[in-house]
């Protein structure tokens, strides 16, 4: 059943769209806040309803920018607004995710058209909802956690990708989740015109059409979806919309690159959750083999250390005192990939140019290319320049 929840309606305006609703109809308070959790709040820990109905007339500003914030949160749920002048809000609304704004004077026949719209465009997401997960992802979702800064994750990320973008055409797409200082774009020279939240809406609503014309396109075919445009505007993306994002590119995609900030935060372990080959990068220092220990602890105990993982020593110098053998001991996992010191890795990130995607000798596409190679197809293989050696056959 389609839920149908009014907040804050005066007397008449509620009889009408309680009786419109009919068993389906849900009374909320005023909100008194622009959070979204303190509206749900009220319905003593049931989801969010499909349809939201807010009365703005007492406070329009406040209605406005709970309906951002909840169209940002729970894109799924359809907003409607009851509005004494809709046309004044009306841009102003539609851009805060509201379908539509109800007049308040509006008659029983008006109300009854307007939740019965709404409700067709709520069973819709449902049903769409309900495909995507009888579908089942088949596309590997690698995701690079490192627990220090500096170690390099952005550049192995879109190295990685790169090669996999090159290798098997329309195969593969990268997710900056660094949500306050992302630059996997800038890391590839992009000005892209949406950005992650963006992107998160469509995912929310299950059209992978209107998802894959949000997503940035590099030359070399990798697809991007770029971290926020600032901090603030990844403060209200959970870890759910994360988990739910790579679920359906991964149905999309062969190859889910995901890069991700220091640390295990909540959108790394909502990331993680999808992750088929988790990728623990480390540098060799006592800080950072320590740090990554950690990360294998947790990760363990919380049954997410899948068996393809990857452990990859970046900048892997021994003159300062800790080898791939101590790694190893520290961890009580193997070192899969050691990158020695790149010079051409900075400048590379400079001017935006992959090295994978410029084909260049150096010894981080040499060390990087058994390890693209290991998670391409049979018969898909690169040579020690990240080229592609042979290719039998393509992505679905």
């Amino acid at each position: 059943m389609i839920r149908i929840a009014v907040a804050g309606a005066g007397p008449y305006v509620e009889a009408a769209y309680a009786q419109a609703a009919g068993v389906a109809y849900m009374p909320l308070p005023a909100p008194e806040s622009e959070s979204p959790s303190d509206l749900l709040g009220r319905l003593n820990g049931a989801s969010a309803p499909e349809v939201l109905v807010l009365d703005s007339r007492e406070d329009p500003e406040l209605c406005l920018s709970l309906a951002a914030r909840f169209s940002a949160e729970h894109p799924d749920t359809v907003l409607l607004m009851i509005a004494d002048d809709a046309e004044t809000l009306g841009l102003r609304a539609m851009r805060a995710g509201v379908k539509d704004l109800v007049p308040a004077d509006a008659d029983d026949h008006q109300v009854e058209q307007a939740l019965g719209s709404a409700v067709q465009l709520a069973e819709k997401l449902t049903a769409r909802h309900a495909a995507a997960h009888d579908q089942e992802p088949t596309g590997r979702v690698i995701t690079v956690v490192s627990p220090k800064g500096g170690a390099g994750k952005t550049t192995i990320a879109t190295n990685l990708a790169v090669a996999c973008a090159v290798a098997v055409p329309h195969s593969t797409v990268i997710v900056d989740l660094d949500l306050q200082f992302g630059d996997v774009a800038t890391a590839l020279n992009l000005t892209p015109e949406h950005f992650l939240p963006d992107v998160l809406q469509s995912a929310a609503s299950g059209d992978t059409i209107a998802l894959k014309t949000r997503l940035t396109l590099h030359e070399t075919g990798l697809y991007v979806v770029p971290a926020p445009e600032s901090p603030a505007a990844g403060d209200s993306i959970t870890s759910g919309q994360i988990s739910q994002l790579l679920q359906l590119l991964s149905r999309e995609f062969d190859y889910v690159v995901v890069d991700t900030s220091p640390g295990i935060s909540d959108h790394t372990l909502g990331a993680l959750d999808q992750t088929t080959d988790p990728l623990l990068l480390t540098t060799l220092s006592v800080p950072g083999v320590s740090g990554l220990r950690k990360v294998v602890d947790t990760l363990s105990v919380l049954q997410m250390f899948t068996g393809n993982y990857h452990v990859v020593v970046n900048f892997a110098d021994t003159s300062h005192g800790v080898t791939r053998k101590d790694v190893n001991e520290t961890l009580g996992v193997a070192v899969e990939t050691s990158i020695p010191v790149s010079k051409a890795a900075p400048a590379s990130l400079n001017v935006g140019v992959p090295l994978m995607q410029a084909g260049t000798r150096d010894p981080l596409v040499k060390a990087l290319a058994p390890l693209a190679s290991s998670l391409l197809p049979d018969g898909v293989d690169l040579d020690r320049r990240g080229r592609l050696r042979e290719r039998r056959r393509t992505s679905r």
